[in-house]
This record gives structure tokens, sequence and C-alpha cells, in this order.
């Protein structure tokens, strides 16, 4: 899960002179670009930047975005990983036909493997395989800085974004938020996937659907021995949350989230989409393990991260890089950037 990039210079996207706000690719640019700055803003802290040496202001200067909160780890490392940008610009009257640009956005930053955030940013890593992010003080500091904003002002003027092991954190706000009844605007970037990476590994498309029906029958089959079926489903209740998924094939941290909603299209189009949907909530370590701790509803904790029912994908159809770039934040910002779009929308 983590975050295998360099955190020497990236190239900013000296393209992006205006934002188009209309423009999916701009949206896009600027959500990464902000939480390209929550990298930077820890690097500077580890090498005692300050003044004119800090690198990290220009991310977001930039985009005409001001550092409101800085998120930091407190009871650990004194780490920063989040942080809180206000638009300088921000209009809140609605203009027909036109995208409202964000007030605000929320954005953390993936692993940085360097000795001064390494253990942290791993011990966050392991409670996403074992679908227990949701216990961690980072995930409880960040949730709390978000109901916050949320209940200040409007939750439409409020943006979340994530990369890698940031984009957990994004991705299990927003789902949550989405329980409340509160739809926030999310970018999620190489998010992680705590299942088996068949989509990065397995290429023949016969092979990997017929290990994935037969999966989700067993599964299914020890569900209703270990499990009580009966129990309240949280993805309804976050269906017409949509939050804007990126992954790259070559990702083996995310790529699987492309073989997650192929086998849900694929399961839906023949009669077997609950089926799907109770195998996708039960991996097997959890019917044969159990889940520590109590549980609700509606704090997702039954089920694992990646699980969504709809999603608006951008897919990187470039092709041509090694799985360390395929997992760099920097290819979302890139104007040469080749993709491919699928909007997944399900009821559960």
């Amino acid at each position: 899960m983590a975050t295998v990039r360099g955190i020497s210079s990236v190239t900013r996207p000296l393209h992006l002179t205006s934002i188009d706000w209309n423009n999916t690719r701009d949206r896009t640019s600027v959500a990464s670009c902000l939480v390209e700055g929550v990298y930077k803003m820890e690097v500077d802290r580890q090498k005692n930047r300050s003044g004119p040496e800090l690198q990290a202001t220009i991310w977001w200067e930039m985009l005409h975005f001001s550092l409101l909160e800085t998120l930091t780890n407190n009871d650990s490392d004194s780490s920063i990983y989040g942080a809180v940008f206000e638009y300088k610009y921000y209009n809140h009257q609605n203009i027909p036909g036109s995208t409202t640009p964000p007030r605000y956005v929320i954005a953390f930053r993936g692993t940085i493997p360097k000795s001064q955030t390494w253990f942290c940013d791993s011990a966050l890593n392991l409670r996403i395989i074992f679908d227990s992010l949701h216990q961690g003080p980072r995930f409880t500091h960040a949730m709390h800085t978000i109901r916050n904003f949320v209940a200040k002002h409007n939750h439409t003027s409020v943006w979340l974004a994530g990369h890698s092991l940031g984009a957990g954190l994004a991705l299990l706000a927003g789902k949550t938020m989405a329980m409340s009844g509160f739809l926030l605007e999310t970018y999620i970037f190489n998010p992680p996937v705590s299942s088996f990476p068949l989509e990065t590994l397995i290429k023949s498309r016969v092979v990997k659907g017929g290990i994935k029906i037969t999966g989700s029958l067993i599964k299914v089959g020890l569900a209703k021995i270990f499990k009580d079926l009966e129990e309240d489903d949280p993805s309804t209740n976050i269906a017409s949350w949509t939050p804007n998924l990126y992954v790259n094939p070559r990702d083996v941290i995310c790529s699987e989230y492309i073989g997650y909603f192929k086998n849900k299209t694929f399961m839906s189009k023949i009669g077997l989409s609950e089926i799907e949907r109770i195998a996708a909530k039960n991996p097997l370590r959890s019917l044969f393990v159990g889940k520590g701790g109590t549980s609700t509803p509606t704090d997702l904790s039954n089920e694992p991260l990646h699980l969504l029912p709809s999603a608006f994908m951008t897919v990187n159809t470039s092709g041509s890089q090694d799985r360390i770039k395929a997992h760099g934040l920097n290819q979302w910002w890139d104007p040469l950037f080749k993709g491919e779009y699928v909007l997944y929308q399900f009821s559960s």
C-alpha cells in the first residue's frame, strides 16, 4: 500500500494558467496538485526548510488557493498528513450550466518512504489491508476536521482529495459523510484495494472472470454459514454518492478497482447482482477471523474499504509506464494524459 514515489522535484502543470471549473481535466489537475502540496509540506518539515526555501507553497498559490489549516499526527510522529485549502475567488452563487468551484479542499497525502514517516504510514497501510482504517487516529482526526467544515459551511463547497494511503482516507471519509446525507465531491487518486490484484497479475479475461464468479459463490456460501445476511447494507445508503476515481491498470495497488467494477457490471447483466453484493461485502478473512470491535450499520466498519456502488472512474490508458510511475500522482495533471472515462452506477 505504500507510495513508492520520489519526493524530489516533480514537474508542475505549467499549462494550467487559468482554471475552467467546467472542465473535468482542470478539476482533476487542481485536486491532484493540492494533494502534491501536502506531500511537499511534509518534506519541507522534514528538511527544516523555511522562507524562500519552501517548495510546497507554489503548489496551491499557483491555483489561487491559500493554506487554511494543517493536519498533523499530534499523537505520534508529528508529521503533516493533510491540509485544508481555501479558494481565494470562491463565489457561492450557482450559475446555471456551470460547475461551482470549491471553497475548501481537504487533501491527504500518501506514504512517504522516509524514516520520520515510514512507521506511522506503514501502520495505516496495514489497517487498510485488514479493513480497520476507521479505527486509526489519523482517520478520527480527519473526520473531526471534515465534520467541522461541513457543519459551518454548505457541504457542496467542500471537496475531499487524496492519493494512495491518503486516497483511502478520503474514500472512507466520503463514504462516512454520505451515510449522513452529505455527498462531498471527492477525488481519489490511486486508492489501495485490500483484495488480491487479479487485474494486474492475471492477463486472461476468461480466467479472471471464472475466478471472480467462483470466489463469489464460495464466499456467499460461507457467509450464510458464518454470518447473518439479513443485517443492514450500508452500500445502499451511499449509492447516490459518486466519487471521482483515478486508477492505472499497471498499478498493483489500485488496478483491482477496474476488475471490481467490471465484475459488478457482468454479474448485474446475468442477474447475479445480489450474489456479487454479498460476496464483495464478505472477504474470506472476515468470515474466518471476524472484525474487531463493535460496529453499526452507519459506520461502514463491516465492509471492505473499496466497496462502492457508484463511481466516475478515470483509467490511464497510456500503457508505457513502469509500476512505480503507474502509482505516481503527477500522471493525473499531465497535459499529455490519455484516459478512458466510465461512469458506474448501481443501487448497491
